[in-house]
């Protein structure tokens, strides 16, 4: 591992208005009631809501509208129901599989036809409570993330106290051959849990092996002890899920220089919150707290850092990155306040709970090019912070799509690593006008022609870009996708 180094950060991005004129929407009232049973039995398919034509009558978001750039409309909406519909049942992470987008809720997961890109219908819903419940799909295998102590492994369990040694947190493991009634498999303990994971498939497909990331620990806790700077290694072999176990424990941040230390701005580092792998480049990206990591994983069982970097100014909490294709840059994302504050206003300004632009040399050293953050102004009432997105496949261009909570969602460019900018957005108003509700886009993603996003208290959206500098994007298809894995875009389209 090379020393700890901190980024240079004398170049800082200037954020300019954004794009285009406002168009705005009121949609006050509109979501219709859809229920869905959560007895086990499979429910009647749940169809989309068709949502008006937006207009530019007004430049005032208040509760219940929406607006947007003119270039990107907001087609349809599945609003959460059944034992999803609560606000405490947050909408978390999406996969995607085929015709299929799976999203994760601390409740459970949804599965939802996509065969109608912009009319998705929801076929199943899978009770099952933990904490984050974030998703992947590889091949026929769901895998979900519990990051809360419960009183067993199954899906019939309750929350416990993490103090109890019987209580369990980990992965859960899925059969989904038949979308529409996942089977549960197997699950797997790690220590401290599983906030969130990624796949890391062998090359020779017969092992599938998960990335767990994990923080947090606690005296207390027999399944959480300090020091805790380490990631859980999970193998799954393909073919016989149920003996899936933990195979490594690699120590990310050794004594004695270990993580960045409490007491500064930035977060003190006790393990990672999220590793984007690249497993056709064997590498992968780090967001660990308070610190950028970048690892080897050649040898997937035992992935080895190679990069570190700090920095203490403006990331508060490193969340979650992102390469562009070429792999000769990441976008890591600073989660300012966990997710749960208003940091989209000028008080907290355009560099803080913002992405950072690196490029990654040759040499695997990440040198700091630029910050980017959404230049609009959000309300005190919204929590807004730079949160999930993915690549839009587009050769020789670096455009993603991401959330930012109840900031909405930005597709934006850093082709130019030091000057990016936004080519289109979407936002709706608060969830109060009296109290901070936590909610907003969760995870927005591109997927065959369409942006879907995992909205925490909205449900499931559907998004249409019309822009000349996305038109690339139409000709390449996927077959798999989940962001934290993230394919390498071919040069012959129509492969994933």
């Amino acid at each position: 591992m090379r020393p700890t180094r901190r980024p240079r950060l004398a170049r800082v991005l200037t954020i300019s208005a954004g794009a285009g004129a406002l168009v705005l929407s009121s949609l006050a009232g509109a979501a219709p009631s859809v229920g869905v049973p959560d007895d086990g039995s499979s429910p009647a398919p749940v169809k989309a809501q068709r949502l008006a034509a937006v207009d530019d009558s007004d430049t005032e978001l208040g509760v219940g509208e929406v607006a947007s750039s003119p270039n990107m409309k907001l087609l349809a909406n599945i609003p959460k129901n059944g034992a999803f519909a609560e606000e405490a049942a947050f909408s978390t992470d999406l996969a995607f599989k085929g015709d299929y987008a799976y999203a994760g809720n601390y409740n459970g997961f949804t599965v939802y036809d996509l065969k109608k890109g912009d009319r998705p219908k929801q076929i199943a819903q899978v009770v099952c409570p933990g904490s984050q419940n974030d998703v992947s799909v590889s091949g026929d295998l769901l895998v979900l993330s519990t990051d809360s102590s419960r009183s067993n492994d199954s899906c019939d369990n309750v929350a416990q106290p993490a103090s109890v040694k019987e209580s369990w947190e980990g992965l859960k493991i899925f059969d989904i051959s038949k979308p529409a009634t996942p089977k549960y498999v197997a699950s797997v303990e790690t220590k401290c849990g599983s906030h969130t994971h990624t796949l890391a498939p062998s090359k020779n497909k017969k092992d599938l092996f998960v990335y767990v990331s994990s923080y947090s620990p606690n005296l207390a806790f027999p399944d959480c002890q300090p020091p805790h700077d380490l990631i859980s290694v999970v193998k799954i072999p393909v073919n016989n899920p149920a003996a899936a176990a933990v195979v490594n424990e690699p120590v990310v941040f050794p004594a004695p220089d270990g993580g960045n230390p409490p007491g500064g701005y930035s977060s003190a580092t006790s393990g990672c919150h999220d590793i984007t792998a690249y497993p056709s480049k064997d590498i992968a990206a780090g967001a660990c707290m308070g610190d950028g990591v970048i690892f080897d994983i050649k040898d997937r069982a035992n992935p080895r850092v190679i990069e570190q970097v700090r920095d203490t100014t403006n990331f508060a909490f490193w969340h979650s990155a992102t390469f562009n294709n070429a792999g000769t840059k990441v976008v890591f994302t600073d989660e300012l306040g966990g997710g749960g504050g208003p940091t989209c206003n000028p008080t907290v300004g355009p560099l803080k709970g913002a992405d950072a632009i690196y490029d990654l040399t040759a040499d695997n050293e990440l040198v700091f090019k630029s910050y980017f953050k959404i230049p609009r102004t959000q309300a005190n009432t919204e929590n807004c912070v730079a949160h999930n997105g993915s690549l839009i496949p587009i050769k020789g261009k670096d455009i993603m799509v991401q959330a930012w909570y109840q900031g909405g969602i930005s597709v934006w460019d850093f082709t130019d690593s030091a000057n990016p900018k936004e080519l289109a957005w979407f936002d709706r108003g608060p969830l109060s006008a009296e109290r901070l509700i936590l909610g907003g886009s969760w995870s927005a993603y591109y997927y065959n022609g369409y942006i879907y996003s995992s909205d925490i208290q909205q449900g499931f959206d559907v998004f249409e870009v019309k822009d000349r500098r996305l038109a690339g994007a139409k000709g390449y298809k996927y077959h798999e996708l989940n962001p934290q894995s993230q394919p390498e875009i071919q040069r012959g389209y129509g492969r994933g």
